[in-house]
Order: C-alpha cells, then sequence, then structure tokens
C-alpha cells in the first residue's frame, strides 16, 4: 500500500509539471543584470520547487539530509517569493504562501526532534540514563515522521504542487495590465535585485546592532531576515560574475552565514529545551540539558563580530551588480 501511495505522488508531482514544461525549457539557464523580472522570478522560483520535489522520496523516507534539504529548498521557494514583492502580489498568492507555511510546519517538528537528537547524544555519549530518555525523544520522532509522510502523500500536497507551478507560471500577476503591473514586470533584475538588497542589508545591521539586547522572539526575527538575506544573495549568483562583484557575493556570504551559524543554534537550542519540557516529564532536568549561559554568549559574540565585518564590507552599490541594461526580450 505505502509503495502504491509512493509512485501515485511521484507521479501526481510530475504530472504537475507536465503543462508548464515546454515554457521551463524556453527560459534561459542563467539569469542575466539585463534580464526582465518576471522572467527572473520564474528562473528562480522553479529552480527552488524543483528542488523541493528532488528531495521528497527521500524525506518520505525518513532520510534526515533530505529533510534539512527540503526545508532549505522550500525557504529559498518562500524567499524569492519576498524578494520579488510586490509584483507577485496578486489574488493567489495568500493562498499560495499559506500552503507553502503549512508544509514548512509540516516538515518542521520532524526537523527540530532531528537537531535535538544529534545534540543529545553528541553531548551525552552513552549513558544509560541519556539512553533511557532517548526513547522518548525517539519515539516522537517516528509519530512526527509518520504524520509527515502522510502529509507529502496527500491529495493536499498533490494540489500545492500543481497550483504552486501554475502560479510560478501564469499566475494573475503575469497578466496585469495596470501600468505599475507591467513596469515591475518589466524592471531589470539588476535593478531590482540592488535596491532590494540595500534595503534587506540596511535593516538587518540596525537590528543586529543591538542583538545583545534582544529577547528570544526578537533574536529569532533577525535570525529570518539574515536567511531572507543569505538565499537572496544565493539565488543571484549568476549576477556576482567576476571581479569586484564575485568579491562582494563571496565576503558577504561569509560574514552572512557564520551570524546564520550561531544564530541558527541559539534558536536550536530553544527549541530543544521546549521539546525536552514537553517529551521528558520524568526526566526533570533534561530542560537543562540546552540551557548554558557560557555557550549562548560565545554565539552571540560570533554572530556580533560577523556583522562588524559586514558592516565594514559596506552597502550595495552600483559596482557590485553586473551593470544593468535595458529589459533582455
Amino acid at each position: 500500500m505505502r509503495a502504491r501511495m509512493s509512485r501515485s505522488i511521484t507521479s501526481s508531482t510530475a504530472n504537475a509539471h507536465a503543462k508548464p514544461a515546454a515554457r521551463r525549457n524556453a527560459l534561459p539557464a542563467r539569469l542575466s543584470p539585463g534580464m526582465a523580472c518576471d522572467t527572473a522570478f520564474r528562473i528562480i522560483a522553479r529552480r527552488h520547487l524543483d528542488a523541493v520535489l528532488a528531495q521528497h522520496d527521500g524525506t518520505c523516507r525518513g532520510d534526515p539530509d533530505a529533510l534539512h534539504q527540503i526545508r532549505i529548498a522550500l525557504t529559498h521557494l518562500r524567499t524569492a517569493i519576498r524578494f520579488f514583492s510586490p509584483m507577485v502580489d496578486d489574488a493567489r498568492r495568500p493562498n499560495v504562501w499559506a500552503e507553502l507555511k503549512w508544509l514548512n510546519g509540516q516538515l518542521g517538528m520532524v526537523r527540530d526532534l532531528d537537531v535535538a537528537i544529534e545534540r543529545v547524544v553528541a553531548e551525552s555519549g552513552d549513558e544509560l540514563a541519556v539512553i533511557a530518555e532517548l526513547q522518548h525523544w525517539d519515539e516522537k520522532r517516528a509519530e512526527s515522521h509518520r504524520l509527515l509522510a502522510r502529509a507529502l502523500q496527500s491529495a493536499r500536497y498533490r494540489r500545492l504542487v500543481e497550483q504552486t507551478s501554475m502560479w510560478i507560471d501564469s499566475g494573475p500577476w503575469s497578466t496585469r495590465r495596470s501600468k505599475e503591473a507591467i513596469r515591475l514586470r518589466r524592471r531589470t533584475l539588476a535593478d531590482h535585485a540592488r535596491e532590494r538588497l540595500t534595503d534587506w542589508e540596511t535593516t538587518l545591521l540596525k537590528k543586529a546592532r543591538k542583538l545583545k539586547r534582544l529577547d528570544v522572539a526578537r533574536r529569532h526575527q533577525l535570525r529570518l531576515l539574515n536567511k531572507r538575506l543569505t538565499y537572496s544573495v544565493e539565488s543571484l549568483a549568476d549576477l556576482f560574475a567576476d571581479g569586484a562583484a564575485a568579491a562582494k557575493q563571496k565576503s558577504m556570504l561569509k560574514q552572512l552565514r557564520k551570524a546564520q551559524r550561531s544564530l541558527g543554534q541559539l534558536n536550536d537550542d530553544v527549541r530543544g529545551q521546549a521539546l525536552a519540557s514537553s517529551l521528558n516529564g520524568a526526566v526533570l532536568d533534561a530542560g537543562h540539558r540546552f540551557l548554558n549561559r557560557k555557550r549562548e554568549k560565545k554565539l552571540l559574540r560570533t554572530a556580533s563580530v560577523a556583522y562588524r565585518k559586514l558592516d565594514k564590507t559596506k552597502r550595495f552599490r552600483s559596482s557590485d551588480l553586473a551593470p544593468s541594461s535595458e529589459p533582455e526580450v
């Protein structure tokens, strides 16, 4: 039964891509500075949607690496939608966004458990008490994965893939006839990227100056903004061709990833503590495994240094991206 369901979802996801296949093949393989934003959005969004689909079977089988990669691809896709807003903010976008958020939630619980279990094992080895404690975690992980596999094999997931693919290709955003809508679609990618990256970088660095004073919720928001900027720069790699532009991208990503790792580990600690408290009622000290003030200070310091170095690279300038030109036909 499970094998038939797996074949069914694979067939359905393939069918979801059948209609736009011809247009996908007609799109350029790489982004370019003078490319119109509507073309650029389709290229970027499809890359990431295809990456989500590529990890589907592995995630259903319970492969932790596939689960990690599908979450990254999904976050890339959601970031692309944010990056090209308001161009793509049409009547269907809220539903597309809500369904992608639903999928991210389904993936999140299992991923949080994977990370927390890794942490417990790495820090405690084979202590008998820990082995007993992990039984609770493993049982919850198995239950969460069953629910995730069911979601990934559901009609709702198949509709999500089909509707998202169709929206990327020919959603209402792509045919609106107002002057502003046409201007946004025809704007060059270089011009849009320069403005968007500058705004997001400026906002990130402004918030990062208060990092050590932020509470958990605001620190989480900073982490999401960091991830948004990181993934956008990665998606635009084709534009950072060589010379100063390539050096800018490399330097920027180095510091963003350092900060992201530190903030991510802090977030994992918070999630791990919450999971430990909920899963280990009989193990009263389980939550303290994720509470370490010395570790927190070290991670905050690492992130702060990374942001200071990022700030020294200055904001995006005209020379950071390849020169703009008229939109390419």
